[in-house]
């Protein structure tokens, strides 16, 4: 017979052999190979609405041991309290640290947020210098205001993750227009300057960039020019994106070395971007999300990692009536959070998202122009960063998950 239980919402099913084979064979444990095809069939069924019942308030890899284990088993392993499933894992939700930081700054525009291997925030500012209307020519994107030279002050502070005080700073006359900064697991800095149309890896505190992709001052479509880029993310095989930008709308996937192996969309993807402000990888799904600001979207297509299959399949994609102008992502584990930005009368604040099942499934924060985010996994925080035209607006709120 078969029996279907019902724990926590959750439907297990028990395979029992006696009724099929007679008391004599009690003893005997099918195999899923030996089920008859009918039988296979709705166990086949079975795992397809398991997988459709599973709350969307929860993120977890199945856990459920495979029905030839169960078969095959002494003792069944879904009937055996010992051996059920681990139950699913509730979904953090971000909750605001009051009076943080304990200190007051005088940051310019903060237009990131990272967290170094020690579990410290680093923002990446604009110091005296906005981005408005008069910063680029419109028609072929030339920054303006080259014979400014560089931002004299530090650009790069490291606070306290406890207290918000600066540790450190760095990035004095090196950046026209500061935009991206990620720091990888080697605490390497990934960074973008709108200006100089480029994306470089530097080591902290070292002016000499590693790897530098674009060409400085000259904007272009072509593989060895950047356009205005956001963001970068990098797996921890070392292989990175470039997320560019505000003009060409593409990403562009390299190997470690920096080497080209791939832009996206490209034929036949069919993935139309409208300035991805912001990237992040999921690397155990294999997915690179991505915030498609003015399509007010996040997708998330297949990143390659793992093997080219799926490259090019339709991507995920969360886009639903509140979400808005999105303006940064960060990964935690198999879920995303997000920041949206002024977008008509929608309220500006944060989500939580699902990729697997293409949903927005919570609401946090209360903002009014967040530029960008960043979690830790290792310390449960997370960071958001405000931009606006005076120093009480440029500002990082501290977050902790619970």
């Amino acid at each position: 017979m078969i029996k279907i239980l019902w724990t926590f919402g959750v439907m297990a099913v028990v395979f029992s052999a006696n009724n099929v084979l007679g008391k004599h064979l009690s003893t005997h444990h099918l195999t899923y190979e030996e089920l008859p095809l009918s039988q296979r069939r709705f166990f086949n069924n079975v795992r397809a609405l398991l997988q459709k019942r599973l709350n969307q308030n929860i993120v977890a890899e199945s856990d459920w041991p495979s029905f030839n284990n169960a078969l095959d088993s002494p003792h069944n392993a879904l009937a055996d309290k010992d051996n059920i499933a681990k139950s699913p894992v509730a979904i953090p939700t971000p909750v605001l640290v009051e009076n943080w930081p304990k200190v007051a700054h005088r940051f310019g525009q903060v237009t990131a947020v990272s967290i170094d291997p020690y579990g410290n925030p680093v923002i990446f500012h604009r110091a005296d210098r906005f981005w408005d209307s008069n910063t680029f020519n419109e028609t072929n994107n030339i920054f303006y205001y080259i014979e400014n030279g560089p931002i004299k002050e530090a650009t790069i502070y490291t606070l306290d993750a406890k207290t918000g005080s600066i540790l450190s700073g760095w990035g004095e006359n090196m950046f026209y227009l500061p935009h991206g900064l990620t720091i990888d697991t080697h605490g390497n800095y990934w960074i973008t300057d709108v200006a100089m149309h480029q994306a470089f890896k530097l080591r902290a505190s070292e002016p000499q960039p590693l790897i530098t992709i674009g060409t400085p001052f000259r904007p272009g479509s072509s593989v060895k020019h950047l356009c205005k880029p956001t963001s970068i993310a990098v797996a921890t095989t070392g292989e990175f994106f470039v997320a560019d930008g505000y003009c060409n709308q593409r990403i562009l996937k390299f190997n470690a070395a920096g080497r080209l192996l791939r832009i996206i969309p490209q034929p036949p993807e069919f993935l139309s971007l409208q300035v991805p402000h912001a990237i992040t990888l999921l690397e155990r799904l294999d997915l690179l999300c991505i915030a498609d600001r003015e399509n007010m979207r996040v997708v998330c297509p297949k990143a390659g990692l793992k093997s080219s299959k799926g490259e090019g399949q339709p991507a995920a994609t969360i886009q639903e009536p509140d979400l808005g102008r999105v303006f940064g992502v960060a990964a935690y584990d198999d879920i995303v959070y997000a920041v949206n930005g002024p977008t008509s009368m929608l309220p500006v604040r944060g989500f939580t998202i699902n990729p697997k099942s293409e949903t927005i499934i919570g609401h946090w924060g209360k903002f009014k122009n967040p530029h960008s985010i960043a979690v830790s996994g290792n310390t449960s925080t997370l960071y958001v960063t405000e931009i606006g035209s005076d120093y009480q607006a440029n500002r990082i709120w501290k977050y902790v998950l619970v």
